[in-house]
């Protein structure tokens, strides 16, 4: 969805002065200031469920808008996929200014701590729908989208570069579960020369006419809260992740955790949230749902340090 450029600063109120010491040295990056875990015996004992079963057995899930890519920047907010199109190569500014009022009304409810995920269901399909139908009447030009994202702000985490590397290096199935643009996602990934072979996307497609012009969007909505369908539907026929039991799952959500949902037969499963806006209103709900909560980082130090525990000692046996 479209963000205003601004970024207005939540104060922390002390959540990142609470230190957690890790007092094993395998992965000195879970003792970072930013780091929540609910049940830390829980998390050891995950990773190291991973480690002994090795990179032949691991696959990883993540969200993209906002996990993979930075939430902010020096103070302002990097744009997610949708806000990609915010370009006057693409959209006219009456688009701009309808899509950002359905912002307005929709991302409260997105992110309220207070109303149930099926209150929340109906009405992320207006949203999504809405921008889609505005975006289609814009006949966006397929050959333009590479030209826009250069032209963006987007922006990988820092260490994004180690981590999908890594991942192709050992041949882990890299799974980007988004509900943002897919053919946007694509050309963020493609501009940071990180496409790798190990990296699947299920995502929200355009479907262009003969002229490159945006006619429609394929398939099923994908939006914040349904990942679920579609990890059950589409995510079992990727034979890549058949006999990879162990998932290492990424988001800023808690609509991602849903994510795993279509592994069959999971042994060990790490769950890892980005908490990037409103802290203190969320912070209780992703330490409940997430083994792992990390607060305003920008970074992927630690995924990559999980990353190098797994792999690196399998490697040295």
């Amino acid at each position: 969805m479209i963000f205003p450029n601004l970024w207005i600063h939540t104060p922390l109120r002390g959540v990142l002065t609470i230190c957690h010491q890790l007092t094993k040295t395998e992965i000195p990056d879970l003792a970072k200031c930013s780091v929540l875990m609910k049940e830390r015996s829980k998390v050891e004992e995950t990773i190291h469920g991973m480690q002994r079963a090795g990179a032949g057995s691991l696959h990883v899930i993540s969200d993209f808008d906002m996990t993979l890519t930075r939430f902010a920047h020096n103070g302002k907010r990097v744009p997610t996929t949708h806000n990609i199109l915010d370009n006057r190569l693409l959209i006219n500014e009456d688009c701009t200014k309808k899509m950002r009022e359905l912002l307005n009304t929709y991302y409260p409810i997105e992110i309220d701590a207070g109303r149930t995920v099926e209150e929340k269901l109906p009405l992320m399909v207006e949203w999504w729908t809405k921008v889609h139908e505005l975006l289609i009447q814009q006949r966006i030009r397929r050959d333009m989208l590479a030209q826009a994202v250069k032209e963006s702000s987007a922006m990988l985490r820092e260490g994004h570069k180690v981590f999908f590397d890594c991942l192709a290096a050992h041949q882990v199935p890299l799974l980007i579960f988004s509900a943002g643009v897919g053919d946007v996602l694509e050309e963020v990934i493609q501009q940071n020369h990180v496409f790798h072979p190990n990296v699947h996307i299920i995502s929200n497609y355009m479907d262009f006419d003969h002229t490159g012009a945006l006619r429609a969007f394929k398939g099923q909505l994908i939006h914040t809260f349904n990942k679920r369908d579609g990890a059950l539907s589409q995510a079992a026929h990727l034979t890549e992740l058949q006999g990879r039991p162990n998932v290492l799952l990424l988001g800023d959500s808690l609509g991602d955790l849903t994510m795993a949902d279509g592994v069959s037969e999971p042994e060990n499963i790490l769950t890892i949230g980005f908490l990037n806006d409103q802290v203190e209103e969320r912070k209780e709900s992703y330490v409940n749902s997430f083994d792992i909560v990390l607060v305003k980082d920008e970074t992927m130090d630690v995924p990559n340090g999980i990353l190098r525990y797994i792999i690196s000692s399998r490697d040295n046996k």
